[in-house]
């Protein structure tokens, strides 16, 4: 008996972390002659590749953080369309780290796959994904980690996977957001989110599996297939939000007092807990309504608004605390991103807006 027998093909593990290695190159652009350039003495997919911090001033901070694209892999794997997870997974931890009021560097990822037999085209999309976000944050990927695990990765279909990362940021310390930035009277301005984001798939699987069976996938909802408009890749926020806040070398376009990325827990937990240490609350009346998917799933599967706005994003994937509500949206713009003034922080702790779901109606959490 050898490796392959048991699952494990050296000879496409090595094939596939070549694909991926070439991807990680061409984004090493992105930090050349900034913080996080990557500096490569062998250029080898094995070889040693570092970040050149040899510059770092005084009042220089950096963490990481780690997050998944979690079970919306599923849908590409039914939709045999992997072009887009990357953008996924980027935009969980670029938009994390913005909400500290760092600049996304240097991203690695673990790749876990049922097996390569079968999956290089898959991994070649997967591939074209890490150089279309990467661009998209303006960020440098420094590895493409891959793991045969046999029966340990579920999902559908015959190549199955599960995608994680790990950013590093750097920020001045100076710089960072305390939480005691907002002020009464800031300005809230959501940015419009088109799809799902990565967030709340096990209860839009289980809905439209109950009804529309195990092939839900392929039902036809607005003239696509559901599957299709689950997709809908994340959009990356933080390369514009860099340039409002100023990067780690670079000055802001626009003073802003706190971020909120809408991911699981949506509008309510992510802006109540930036507003936590102030003890303000938000009063928000212009909100982005819901792509027509999120809708008709909240529909069939009678999710009430409330419970919406706690599982997904609701149609705004962030939310910029600001004073100057009208350069956040212009720069937005310049990125090619819309968005507009929610409404504004008040007095109270509670988090309170006039709902886009179904039901609409003011909700109030807090």
């Amino acid at each position: 008996m050898d490796y392959a027998t048991a699952g494990v093909n050296l000879e496409l593990g090595d094939d596939a972390s070549k694909i991926l290695y070439e991807a990680a190159k061409a984004t090493f652009k992105h930090r050349k002659g900034r913080v996080g350039e990557l500096i490569v003495p062998f250029d080898d997919f094995s070889g040693v590749r570092a970040v050149d911090v040899s510059s770092l001033p005084a009042g220089s901070v950096m963490n990481m953080t780690f997050d998944g694209v979690g079970t919306k892999v599923e849908i590409a794997q039914r939709m045999n369309d992997h072009t887009t997870v990357a953008h996924d997974l980027f935009a969980m931890v670029c938009d994390d780290a913005i909400v500290r009021g760092a600049e996304p560097v240097v991203i690695g990822s673990v790749l876990d796959v049922n097996s390569l037999t079968g999956g290089i085209e898959a991994v070649k999309q997967l591939a074209q994904g890490y150089i279309d976000a990467a661009e998209a944050a303006n960020v440098a990927v420094v590895n493409g980690e891959i793991a045969e695990l046999g029966d340990a990765v579920g999902g559908h279909g015959t190549f199955k996977y599960n995608w994680c990362s790990g950013l590093i940021w750097f920020a001045r310390k100076d710089k960072l957001f305390t939480g005691q930035e907002p002020q009464e009277g800031d300005a809230v301005v959501v940015f419009r989110e088109k799809g799902f984001r990565s967030n709340g798939f096990s209860l839009i699987r289980k809905v439209f599996e109950q009804e529309y069976g195990k092939d839900w996938h392929n039902a036809t909802f607005d003239g696509e297939k559901l599957g299709t408009l689950l997709l809908v890749p994340s959009t990356i926020y933080s390369k514009a939000v860099v340039a409002m806040h100023g990067g780690f070398d670079t000055d802001g376009t626009c003073e802003l007092h706190g971020v909120a990325h809408l991911t699981g827990g949506g509008l309510p937990e992510k802006l109540g807990r930036v507003l936590k240490a102030s003890g303000l609350g938000a009063e928000l009346d212009e909100l982005y309504e819901p792509c027509a998917a999120m809708l008709h799933c909240m529909e069939v599967g009678k999710v009430k608004d409330r419970e919406a706005y706690r599982t997904w994003n609701m149609g705004q994937g962030l939310a910029v605390i600001t004073p100057e509500p009208e350069k956040v949206i212009a720069e937005a713009k310049k990125h090619g991103l819309e968005a507009k003034k929610a409404g504004k922080l008040v007095a109270g702790g509670k988090i309170t807006f006039k709902s886009k779901g179904r039901e609409g109606g003011w909700l109030t959490y807090g």
